[in-house]
This record gives structure tokens, sequence and C-alpha cells, in this order.
């Protein structure tokens, strides 16, 4: 009897599931369009005149999340006198990957350098925020003529003490997980998404809305929640495979962190980068957490405008 109404309660909560994934799909649609690349197709959006001063900008997301969280308010204020292409990392937001558990820096850093390839970006001011990091990295390692300059704000970099939490290796597991991200992950996670989310702020204050503007709780469909697991429990290693490769890249470079950030430890991540990649530049934001792209997008964007004017004055990096 008992295995009964467990069964029922399943069935119950994987129909829910299902109307939400619905719901959530009908009220955060795909704002741009879509880029079919080998491993998956790759949903961008693309704002801002197409002619100016500098190259596009591309912005990548961190983890649970999506292509929102770097619009809000970065994009839109790069987008007033400047190209800017944000996409949703593969299998994130509307963008979807072939194989879940591939979910390497380097597998989506070739996924995006095809796609902007195919959009006729040559080389970008690239600009990645946290677990896009690594992300970053890697595009500036294997792909270093299609960036023009790399940003990192708050990204991970090296491997770091303790976990990514003990439900992303619960949902990883076979059968267990896919059992869990049908059934309970989006009903619970529509209750948890707003104060996690306010968590990542902290010291700052999440701004009013700031979770429907950047349209987080699609992170809770299935499908993303798996890729978004698989990323975070293969980041480790990943990043342990490419660390010693950093004192390679040529690609001018801006390390960006808050010094009180306690989801990528400015000490372990940043302040290491910057002492390793030749001519990086660091700056380390007083009082300040883990979405800097938030809490000081002003001082960004004319960074941004000063490795641009820089950029003027050298030859690029394929040519270095």
């Amino acid at each position: 009897m008992l295995s009964v109404y467990a069964a029922t309660a399943l069935l119950v909560l994987a129909l829910i599931t299902q109307v939400g994934v619905y719901v959530l799909q009908q009220k955060y649609p795909a704002q741009g369009w879509f880029v079919d690349v080998a491993g998956g197709r790759l949903h961008v959006v693309d704002i801002g005149p197409r002619e100016g001063a500098g190259p596009p900008i591309v912005l990548i997301h961190g983890a649970t999340s999506n292509l929102g969280t770097m619009r809000v308010p970065l994009g839109d204020q790069l987008a007033r006198t400047h190209r800017v292409i944000l996409i949703d990392r593969p299998g994130h937001g509307w963008s979807t990957r072939d194989d879940l558990p591939n979910s390497s820096p380097a597998m989506q850093a070739k996924m995006i350098d095809e796609a902007l390839g195919q959009l006729g970006i040559d080389h970008a001011i690239v600009v990645v925020h946290s677990l896009a990091g690594a992300l970053g990295l890697r595009l500036a390692l294997d792909y270093p003529q299609r960036v023009s300059g790399l940003v990192t704000l708050a990204g991970v970099a090296y491997p770091w003490p303790g976990g990514v939490g003990f439900y992303n290796k619960v949902v990883t597991t076979p059968v267990i997980g896919p059992l869990l991200a049908y059934t309970i992950t989006l009903p619970l996670g529509l209750v948890l998404a707003g104060p996690g989310t306010r968590a990542a702020f902290l010291p700052q204050v999440m701004p009013e809305g700031y979770v429907q503007a950047s349209a987080v709780p699609l992170v809770l469909r299935p499908q993303e929640f798996l890729a978004n697991a698989w990323d975070l429990v293969t980041l480790k290693a990943a990043v342990a495979e490419q660390a010693p490769r950093y004192g390679d890249i040529r690609v001018p470079m801006l390390v960006m962190t808050g010094d009180t950030d306690t989801t990528v430890f400015p000490d372990v991540h940043s302040r290491r980068l910057a002492a390793t990649v030749p001519g990086a530049r660091l700056i380390v934001l007083l009082n300040v957490g883990h979405m800097v792209q938030n809490a000081a997008p002003d001082l960004i964007c004319r960074e941004i405008e000063n490795m641009m004017a820089a950029a003027d004055t050298k030859p690029t990096a394929a040519s270095r």
C-alpha cells in the first residue's frame, strides 16, 4: 500500500512539473534566435548598434542562471553604444546540448566559438561571470584569435576546497537523479528560488523584481537542472586540467572580484589568476559579493572601453 501511495505521489509531482515547465516557458520565452552547432543549439540575443567603435562584446553567464543575469543591467547598459551578444550556455536558458554529462569548459568553448563564427564575429571582448570564468579562460587558450580581450567577473579558475552541494551529486546519479529532477525539483525550487538568488547578492541587496527580470526560474526545468548539476560536479576536475596552461594566455585580461565573495573565493581564484596570466589586471571591489556585474556595472563598462582603446593601439592576440 505504501508503494502505491509513493508511486501516486511521484506521478502527481511529475504532472505538476510538466505543467510548471509549460508555464515557465510561456512566461519566459526565447528572446533571440538559435544557432545550430556541433553538440547542440545555442540561443543568442544580439542587441545594440551593429556599427560602432570597437569589437562586439560577448556576455556569458555562470551557473544556475541564463543570459538574463548578464543582461540586467550590464548587457543593456553596454548595448547603448556597443553591439552586445548574450549567449545561453549549452544546456541553459533556451540553449541545448546533446550530451548533458559532457559539460566541460572545453566543449562549451568550442560550441560558442563555432556560434560566433556563424554570426560573423571574428573577434570580441568576452565577459564571463562565475562558473563561466573557466569557459572564458578556455576560449582564450583554445581560440585566442576570437578574443580581443577577456573580462572575468568573480570567475572560477582553479580547484577549490570543498564541493558544489550535495544535491548536485545526487541529481547526477543514475535513475535517482532524473527521478528527482522530473518530480520534486521544480515545485520545491519555486519556493527556494527567491531566497537562493538573494543569498548570492550578499552583502548587496538583490534588486526588486530581479528573479523575474532575469528569468532565473527557467533553471528549474528538469533538463536544465540536470545540465546545471553536471556543470558543477565536473568543474573542479576541468579547471585542474586547464589551470597549468594559464601562463600561456596572451590576450588582454581584466580580473574583477568582490572582496566579500563567499561563492567564488577571491584568494583561491581571482588573485591567483591575475598573478599567473602575463599582463592581467586585477580589481578587487571592497564590500562587494559575488554579483559583481550588478554591483559595479558603470565601472565594468569603463574598463571595457579602456580595453577596447588599448586594443586599437596594439597588435591582435593572433598576430602576437
